[in-house]
């Protein structure tokens, strides 16, 4: 009998030990860190699209100040706006999505830079000449698109933020967070005001 049962544990254990991993994948064990990378994939987007923003705009205040030289102190506004931005960019820690200092200067850097591009654009608009330049209404044009794909990209994060979070905090995600993942943080994701993350008005 003794025998028997060996034999027949033998052949039954990697039935159980399957049987255990479907059940521990329907308990939604892969959840934190399938949901985790996600949240960093669609973090490279949101800074693959500033970062296409930042290259936009050198050739937009050059075409700017072609027109409106006289307009130095906004021109000044936006060049430093870029360089900060580029320069928390540069500087990002590997850990900044769960580094609420790091974060916030991330975005604070990027809002300003928002605000006084947003401020050129509405400069562009006491001089028709520069409204009417091709060179102009084409960086007007791709800057609108970058816009727009960074209003998508912070979306996409926010909402990829919003489902790691969650897991990490109900059930069954905060059993596997406090035993498994217990390195897992959550994740920042943008805050600041809606009238300042607004995408700035391009079109005329």
């Amino acid at each position: 009998m003794s025998t028997r049962s060996s034999v027949w544990r033998a052949a039954h254990i990697p039935a159980a030990v399957a049987a255990l991993c479907l059940l521990l994948a329907g308990c939604g064990v892969n959840n934190i860190p399938s949901y985790e990378e996600s949240a960093k994939a669609q973090w490279s987007q949101v800074l693959n699209q500033y970062q296409r923003r930042a290259d936009l705009i050198p050739n937009l205040v050059e075409t700017v100040k072609g027109y409106a030289a006289q307009e130095r102190q906004v021109l000044e506004e936006v060049t430093n706006a870029r360089a900060r931005a580029t320069q928390v960019q540069l500087q990002i820690p590997p850990d900044i999505v769960n580094n609420p200092e790091a974060f916030k200067r991330f975005q604070e850097a990027q809002a300003q830079l928002t605000g006084a591009l947003g401020r050129l654009l509405a400069v562009s608009e006491r001089y028709p000449d520069l409204k009417s330049n091709q060179n102009f209404l084409a960086l007007q044009s791709q800057l609108e698109g970058t816009e727009n794909r960074i209003a998508v990209a912070r979306r996409d994060y926010i909402e990829a933020v919003r489902q790691y979070n969650t897991e990490l905090r109900t059930f069954p995600g905060v059993i596997w967070a406090s035993t498994l993942y217990r390195n897992n943080k959550p994740m920042e994701t943008f805050t600041v005001a809606e009238d300042v993350t607004r995408p700035p008005q391009v079109k005329f």
